[in-house]
């Protein structure tokens, strides 16, 4: 009898729970109520375009909700503060291997705590999300200092740009404060994305077809102002002017500037 029921506990916990959900984090918070609605938590939590692991035992396709989704981040906002939540939100945009996991264990946490879990730091999954906060706070960051536009022909103006996170819809705002007298498209080309602002608002959008060099980010002449091959020439002097060839240091420059930003750089072509 005893051997019957070791057996069964054994069964229960090699099963595996998969979870599918269409990768935004509204559909991540819609996941979590599904989960406790069902009383399953998830050992997997996959995209709607990756294919079901072969050894799910079960398998559960969310629906995005945002009544669903807005409870959860009530109820999250009853336990840890709204700092805490906001940095859930910027983890999550990092898009690393099994994030969702991650921030799961984090919210369920934080939920059958009595107390605030955000400064617990001996938690691995707390100084975990802490870690990847940072990255992706500095990813936005280079963003702000590195995003390099251009003027088109429609007087619009148009900056490529393939950041390692998804930090595009956290640098928006800065740039319309900055550039707030244009209208400019910055462009995640990776994720074949963009915002555009027009004077008064921001919206996502995405293009059809990008015609620029996809190794300079260079629009196309037939797409460029007809000024705009001189602003390059003018950025590209001035960048030269002000470097002090006494003082070049080639090992701190790759520090400071990454050379995966140089691909968009114009005065780096």
């Amino acid at each position: 009898m005893r051997s019957g029921v070791q057996s069964s506990l054994a069964l229960h916990k090699s099963s595996t729970i998969t979870y599918i959900y269409d990768s935004t984090f509204e559909g991540l918070l819609t996941l979590v109520f599904d989960s406790y609605t069902n009383k399953a938590f998830p050992d997997q939590i996959i995209s709607g375009n990756d294919l079901l692991p072969l050894f799910s035992d079960s398998a559960y396709r969310v629906v995005t909700d945002t009544t669903k989704a807005k409870r959860v981040w009530s109820g999250l906002l009853k336990k840890i503060s709204k700092e805490a939540c906001g940095m859930l939100s910027v983890v999550f945009l990092s898009e690393l291997p099994h994030v969702e996991l991650l921030l799961f264990r984090y919210i369920q946490k934080a939920f059958a705590s009595e107390k605030s879990i955000e400064v617990n730091f001996a938690d691995e999954d707390v100084l975990a999300c802490a870690k990847i906060y940072r990255k992706v706070g500095r990813e936005a960051e280079r963003m702000r200092m590195f995003v390099r536009f251009q003027k088109t022909a429609d007087d619009i103006f148009f900056a490529p740009i393939e950041p390692q996170y998804n930090v595009l819809t956290l640098v928006a705002d800065h740039f319309a404060d900055r550039f707030g007298d244009q209208k400019w498209v910055i462009y995640d080309t990776k994720r074949q994305f963009g915002v555009y602002y027009d004077l008064h608002k921001i919206e996502v959008i995405t293009i059809d077809h990008l015609d620029f060099d996809q190794q300079t980010g260079k629009l196309k002449d037939t797409q460029a102002s007809a000024d705009e091959q001189l602003f390059r020439s003018l950025w590209k002097t001035y960048f030269t002017s002000m470097a002090i060839k006494e003082r070049l240091n080639p090992k701190l420059h790759r520090q400071l500037l990454p050379k995966r930003f140089w691909r968009f750089l114009p005065e780096k072509h």
